[in-house]
């Protein structure tokens, strides 16, 4: 049974910056496609950052594009992403997500993932 766990949420003061992990624990790693999601309070849960099996192909929601840097580490079964000037709406819990796939390696999804973690929290203050 795959697990997820994130780590490197905190608070952070606006413009600053900000490491998030997240560790798949079980299956297979380098067969999953991986993504970050966040959920502010009161609102849905949104697709933030996508990376393939293969961790050259990667797509970002339009808010983080140019500040926040998705990347995997297959050796160790981690993702991380790098949270560049952030900005008070970017405050939410962060959670990462892993689907299975067989078939590509440079698959990209913002939907249809199959495994969840437990989310961290990011608070920007300004």
């Amino acid at each position: 049974q795959e697990q997820l766990v994130e780590s490197g949420g905190g608070m952070v003061q606006a413009g600053g910056s900000l490491n998030v992990s997240c560790e798949v624990r079980g299956g297979t790693f380098n067969r999953y496609a991986m993504g970050w999601f966040r959920q502010a309070p009161g609102k849905e849960r949104e697709f933030v950052a996508a990376i393939s099996w293969s961790g050259d192909r990667t797509n970002y929601a339009d808010f983080v594009k140019g500040r926040f840097a998705i990347s995997r580490v297959n050796a160790t079964n981690r993702i991380y992403m790098r949270m560049n000037s952030v900005k008070p709406e970017d405050t939410a819990v962060y959670f990462c997500a892993a689907r299975l796939i067989h078939w590509s390696a440079t698959a990209l999804f913002r939907t249809g993932y199959e495994y969840w973690g437990q989310g961290t929290q990011v608070t920007v203050s300004s």
